[in-house]
């Protein structure tokens, strides 16, 4: 039986969300073959809380649990913290000096995905459109009519190195833009401003399955509020998912053929998110890349898993088997 070493938590706005994760992944993990532990990192604090209750401290010298006098050493990690030090490539770096197997992808591809402005620019390579977008780092002035001739009113302001759309607004004029850019400065040294795209919110996971990469489905995602935003994902009565999304067959099998460029171009491993505006013509446009997707009772990925019949059990001891060959 193998030890897995669910990590959840991190250092950033999306750490509740990872807990949930981790445990709908704890849950759900089967038992015959593995034995879970959800360890829990928050800054300096990296524990595991056992069935009792005790609380006992991760020994980061070389990733170790002493628990009733044993010590126990993980066989692979499962990384399920969305944000920072997770998505971003700290984790993957960490494990691979200590040689420990971990799903997902590895510190290069983390790091690049992680970073909204440079996976853009990396897409493009691929000839697949993205939207125009200006990149700022903190400090540098920002040209407001710059900002209305390239990405145009109303645009996105987002924080590049961040998910769940935390920090991220919708601006409509300049006065608006300062508030933003200040607010996105407070979640990263980086910024992209990028132009609103009017279509359908639609998304696709992508699955490495059997030696294959399979995208799995297209799904479309509706919110109540003005856009996809931190509220709306994680609020059942605030957003909604139609699988399979309401688009033309053409521009379906389009973002079933983009995803899985995508994911080989970029190296993914294990599974993947990638998010796209479908416009009025059918062209979809790619938004961004999740590395370490969802895992929530109400996520994407476990809903596109269900819907084609599969079971989320099953996809999980995939997903642990991958990493570990």
């Amino acid at each position: 039986m193998k030890k897995v070493a669910i990590v959840a938590g991190g250092n950033s706005g999306e750490h509740d969300i990872s807990l949930l994760s981790a445990k709908n992944v704890f849950d759900i993990l089967d038992k015959r073959l593995f034995k879970p532990y959800l360890i829990h990192i928050k800054g300096v604090d990296w524990t595991c809380t056992a069935e009792d209750g005790t609380v006992y401290s991760i020994d980061k010298n070389d990733f170790s649990l002493t628990m009733a006098n044993e010590k126990i050493f993980f066989d692979v990690v499962f990384i399920a913290i969305h944000g920072t030090p997770g998505e971003d490539g700290k984790l993957q770096g960490y494990f691979d000096m200590l040689n420990i197997p971990y799903t997902g992808c590895d510190l290069f591809t983390s790091a690049l995905t992680f970073n909204k402005y440079f996976c853009n620019l990396t897409v493009a390579k691929l000839g697949i459109p993205i939207a125009a977008s200006l990149h700022f780092y903190k400090g540098t002035p920002i040209d407001a009519e710059n900002v209305r001739q390239v990405c145009g009113f109303p645009c996105f302001v987002k924080p590049c190195n961040s998910g769940s759309s935390v920090g991220v607004s919708k601006v409509h004029n300049e006065e608006e833009l300062y508030r933003a850019t200040t607010e996105a400065f407070k979640h990263d040294k980086q910024i992209l401003i990028e132009a609103y795209l009017a279509g359908k919110e639609v998304t696709c996971g992508v699955l490495e399955s059997k030696g294959e990469i399979v995208p799995l489905t297209v799904t479309e995602i509706i919110s109540e509020n003005e856009f996809y935003d931190f509220e709306s994902k994680y609020t059942d009565n605030l957003h909604s998912m139609v699988t399979p999304a309401p688009i033309s067959k053409e521009a379906f099998q389009k973002i079933m053929d983009f995803s899985k460029k995508i994911f080989l171009f970029l190296d993914c491993k294990g599974v993947a998110r990638i998010d796209y505006i479908v416009t009025a013509d059918g062209t979809p446009y790619f938004l961004e890349i999740n590395t370490i997707p969802g895992q929530t009772a109400m996520s994407i990925i476990p809903h596109q898993i269900e819907y084609l019949g599969k079971e989320l059990q099953e996809t999980y001891t995939e997903i642990i088997t991958n990493a570990l060959l």
